[in-house]
């Protein structure tokens, strides 16, 4: 039950957009625009939940990554 990739109609040709802030567990929207049978454009909107669960989550997803964010942290270090 819910919503999904198969009650959606997904078939990976679409393209997709997130709007709104991230935070924890905060509720985003899913913009989903495809092509329909006839060739006209469809945009769909879903509502979701960012898994983004605690500030450091959304701490090192800012930075890009794991990886850069351990980068920016060394360099700050060296700096002071």
């Amino acid at each position: 039950a819910g919503v999904n990739r198969k009650t959606l109609k997904l078939d990976g040709t679409e393209l997709y957009s997130v709007i709104g802030n991230i935070a924890p567990r905060s509720t985003l929207t899913l913009v989903i625009e495809r092509a329909t049978a006839d060739g006209k454009e469809e945009i769909l909107e879903v509502p979701v939940t960012c898994r983004l669960d605690t500030e450091e989550e959304v701490s090192v997803y800012e930075a890009g990554g794991v990886l850069q964010r351990f980068a920016q942290d060394f360099l700050e270090g060296q700096v002071a």
